[in-house]
């Protein structure tokens, strides 16, 4: 089983940054993908962003590439955003796959963390 805990949430106005962590734990391996989603009211959940930790492959979504950035520290991946938009207001989701690959498709992550709220005012 593996858990996974994300931090780093919070509020900020249009054109600042936040960053996420992601914290995996329990029965990962060498390799595995840290993938980002994100859901906003009333909207379907989309993907971000993810990171392949052995090989530091990163994939981004258009409507966050040059914004978003993910990286990885040991055993914590990190989503640093900056530029934000009032538009990247959601409650944004960390998971995990195994193996290293990343996906888009969220039905490919089968360990799911709670979720941060991220909030970005005009």
């Amino acid at each position: 089983q593996v858990q996974v805990k994300e931090s780093g949430g919070g509020s900020v106005q249009a054109g600042g940054s936040l960053r996420l962590s992601c914290a995996p734990s329990g029965r990962t391996s060498s390799s595995y993908a840290v993938g980002w989603s994100r859901q906003a009211p009333e909207k379907a959940r989309e993907f971000v962003g993810g990171i392949a930790t052995r090989t530091g492959s990163t994939s981004y979504a258009n409507s966050v590439k040059g914004r978003f950035t993910i990286s990885r520290d040991k055993n914590t991946v990190y989503q640093q955003m900056d530029s934000l938009k009032p538009e990247d207001t959601a409650i944004y989701y960390c998971a995990v796959r195994l193996p290293g690959l990343v996906s888009t498709d969220a039905a490919y992550y089968p360990y799911w963390g709670q979720g941060t709220q991220v909030t970005v005012s005009s």
